[in-house]
């Protein structure tokens, strides 16, 4: 997912829905709540665990709070220290495979200069501390991680660390100048040392240092380098547990079915035989997603609620809603993608008529699902009282999904507490606005409540459940017509962009909507190529939720922005590396090194292809961070092959090499399967025709090319890294294949006729 604003997102308070704006507000005023709670009384509940910051973040303060400091700039939301000398370091983000577990404690522990062999780490809350520090909401999205937490995981360790030396010099009655650290020690100038854990419980009595020192980068010991993830071993085990793994006593497992077409309601149903299944404890009538209608079968387990769902006989109402036609619709946007929308670029186009030589483009992308690893899941336990609950659940933003819960439930926000879990995977798919699994999770241990059933409850979503009801990547058509000269010189560029918007109707619409333009509709067009581009936008209203999906626009405006210069480059018989460093002068030279380097480490153009290869290159930016490719491909029986890709990665400062290079991996296998057979969501009567890996495409191990990635050193600071690997890996594979065939393919999946 992705957001634009550099400013606190949460600044207009009227922009959000009822209940979400009270809970920024609560949220905004929590610190002053939390200076309030005695350290006496933290210091029973945490007494045995030593240095116990973290444990209870909302109330984890010391005796003299730093009054110029905001929740997240406290060290004690985020660092426990044992008298053990275990360092325990809080995440403010979600851990869904993208490295942060490890990525943020690094940062941390640079700055405390803790031994990392010591160094664990833990998922945080939807406690106000952990909220992102530049957009004042709890959001894992956007590659925004590292980007906005890395000045302040770094304060956060350099404060604790002063802590620590402010008291070792007190026990020593020396100057703490005269003090260093290392290794989790803090040493005397005459070589004696105290342990951190020796130290930690009386540091926690000391006031936290508003302003501090950040070592010089040159100094870095843990930051940049190679590092070794921390949930590694456990993943690579099997002992990892994620969401759906939560065991709870008693608890109960529930599958909801849902309508076939979005929106609809249940005429009526049988349920006389799903009674009948063993292990089926409840049949209840819930209210879903989008306005519709659904019935929740709970059981024992995920096996009989299934059995259970299956015998169900459902008659459903369809009449109310629209039913999408995937070949329909797709006429519809060419239709509309001929007139002129809203304007986004208003570049002067007269030029088009007398232009020496023109392009005319129309691209189509097709609805795509997330399909993580993990269906989704949510587990709900709600007091004896109905009072409270408790949810288990990995969210990508679990303050939102605390308020929904609350409001969904009927209890007090302060009565919601959210345990996040750790994910596998996501794409997007857990930073719903409307918070639609946790609500209809709620709503399924209500109703249960309300049946008699007061055991916790966790629902899960099934592949099927997810691939043919989940949200989408919207479905795009663009259509481009260019005038250029012989020499390759753009004249006029005239764009139409259709499809929907992914932030209309959402709390973040008053923030990411300008003009009527979904904002994330037309991130990566034009630049950083200085062409007089005219972009136009069409938003239509469809009955299909679509979302944010890795990288987000760029998935599509990457794709057309780069296979158009490519060909401009080509017709103009100019190599495509050289006409794009023409084309970024100087004026962009992060774009030049990124692209210089994956040229450089492929070989590209020095060495020979075997017989029936050809090159690709693509560069493009997201996240203000650029990755190039430069990839080899080949065309058999109609079918592309692509066999390397060789990636030039620009994100400033690498905090974890090791784990950017994952990250690429991950995004360009993701980013290959949008090329392959079936690699679409389609509706047919309203009803989604994919339902599982069997007919929606996946790119697997055997689609891998041999890959390398390469970085750019940079000392300034890091840019977002989980989703830049994604968008130019398609048009480096359509480039290689225009190569071969004399055109790259205008749509995605690629469906090649050779």
């Amino acid at each position: 997912m992705h957001f634009y604003s550099k400013n606190n997102m949460m600044s207009d308070l009227s922009q959000l829905p009822k209940g979400i704006a009270a809970m920024m507000q609560k949220n905004n005023a929590s610190s002053h709540e939390a200076a309030s709670f005695s350290r006496r009384n933290f210091l029973k509940m945490s007494a045995a665990s030593g240095f116990a910051l973290g444990m209870f973040p909302a109330i984890a303060q010391t005796d003299k709070p730093a009054a110029g400091l905001k929740p997240f700039q406290q060290p004690a939301a985020f660092v426990q220290i044992g008298k053990d000398g275990k360092i325990t370091v809080t995440i403010n983000r979600l851990e869904f495979g993208q490295g942060v577990h490890t990525a943020l404690p690094m940062i941390l522990a640079e700055e405390l200069d803790a031994e990392w062999s010591k160094v664990s780490a833990v998922h945080g809350s939807a406690d106000p501390a952990y909220a992102d520090p530049m957009f004042g909401m709890h959001l894992t999205g956007g590659s925004g991680s590292i980007k906005h937490s890395y000045t302040q995981y770094r304060e956060l360790g350099a404060r604790a660390r002063a802590m620590l030396i402010a008291t070792a010099a007190a026990e020593w009655k020396v100057n703490p100048d005269t003090l260093r650290t290392d290794r989790s020690m803090v040493i005397r100038a005459d070589g004696k040392t105290l342990s951190y854990g020796d130290l930690a419980e009386a540091a926690m009595k000391l006031a936290v240092p508003e302003k501090v020192s950040l070592k010089d980068p040159k100094t870095f010991k843990i930051i940049g380098k190679q590092v070794g993830r921390l949930d590694a071993s456990d993943k690579s085990s099997g002992k990892q547990n994620f969401g759906i793994d939560v065991r709870l006593p008693g608890m109960l497992t529930a599958l909801i079915a849902h309508p076939p077409v979005f929106g609809a309601k249940l005429k009526s149903f049988d349920d006389s035989a799903a009674k009948q299944i063993k292990g089926v404890r409840a049949i209840l009538k819930i209210a879903v997603d989008r306005g519709g209608e659904g019935v929740a079968v709970i059981a024992d387990g995920f096996w009989q609620a299934k059995q259970g769902r299956e015998a169900l006989k459902l008659d459903w109402d369809t009449s109310g809603v629209e039913k999408v036609d995937s070949a329909t619709q797709l006429k519809q946007y060419q239709e509309l993608a001929k007139t002129p929308g809203k304007f986004h670029f208003k570049a002067d186009v007269s030029k088009l008529a007398s232009a020496p030589k023109k392009i005319t483009a129309e691209f189509s992308f097709p609805y795509l699902a997330h399909a993580a690893m993990e269906p989704l899941n949510c587990t709900v336990h709600l007091s004896a009282d109905g009072g409270k609950a408790e949810l288990w659940v990995g969210t990508q933003m679990p303050g939102v999904e605390s308020m929904a819960a609350a409001q969904a439930l009927g209890v007090p926000p302060q009565n919601i507490n959210l345990h996040v879990q750790m994910a596998g995977g996501g794409f997007g798919r857990r930073a719903v606005p409307n918070c639609d699994y946790v609500v209809e999770s709620c709503n399924v241990a209500k109703a249960a409540r309300s049946a008699g059933i007061q055991a916790p409850i966790r629902t899960i979503w099934s592949r099927e459940d997810d691939i043919k009801g989940g949200y989408y990547r919207p479905m795009h058509v663009h259509r481009a017509e260019i005038g250029y000269d012989e020499q390759g010189q753009v004249q006029a560029w005239d764009h139409v962009i259709v499809g929907q918007s992914i932030v209309a109707g959402t709390p973040f619409e008053g923030f990411l909507m300008k003009d009527g333009i979904d904002g994330t509709a037309v991130e990566g067009m034009r630049d950083p190529y200085q062409i007089p581009m005219r972009l136009s936008v069409h938003h239509p209203k469809v009955n299909v939720p679509v979302l944010w999906w890795r990288s987000v626009g760029s998935t599509h405006t990457a794709y057309v922005m780069e296979t158009l210069i490519d060909e401009i480059a080509r017709n103009a018989k100019q190599d495509p590396v050289a006409y794009r460093l023409k084309q970024f002068g100087d004026k962009h030279p992060r774009h030049t090194a990124a692209l210089k380097l994956a040229v450089e480490k492929s070989g590209y153009n020095k060495r020979r292809l075997p017989k029936g290869q050809a090159w690709g290159v693509a560069v493009h930016e997201s996240f203000e961070t650029v990755v190039a490719y430069v990839v080899t491909a080949s065309i058999k029986d109609g079918q592309a092959k692509l066999h390397t890709a060789t990636a030039g990665v620009h994100c400033n400062f690498a905090v974890n090499p090791k784990t950017i290079e994952a990250q690429v991996q991950g995004a360009a296998l993701m980013g290959l399967g949008m090329c392959l057979q079936n690699a679409a969501i389609t509706l047919k009567d309203g009803v989604v025709e994919q339902s599982n890996f069997g007919d929606y495409a996946l790119a697997r191990m055997t689609d891998m090319p041999q890959m390398t990635v390469h970085i750019v050193p940079s000392a300034d600071p890091p840019t977002g890294m989980g989703e830049p690997g994604l968008p130019p890996l398609a048009p480096a594979f359509a480039n290689a294949i225009a190569k071969l065939t004399g055109a790259a393919p205008r749509s995605l999946p690629f469906n090649l006729k050779v």
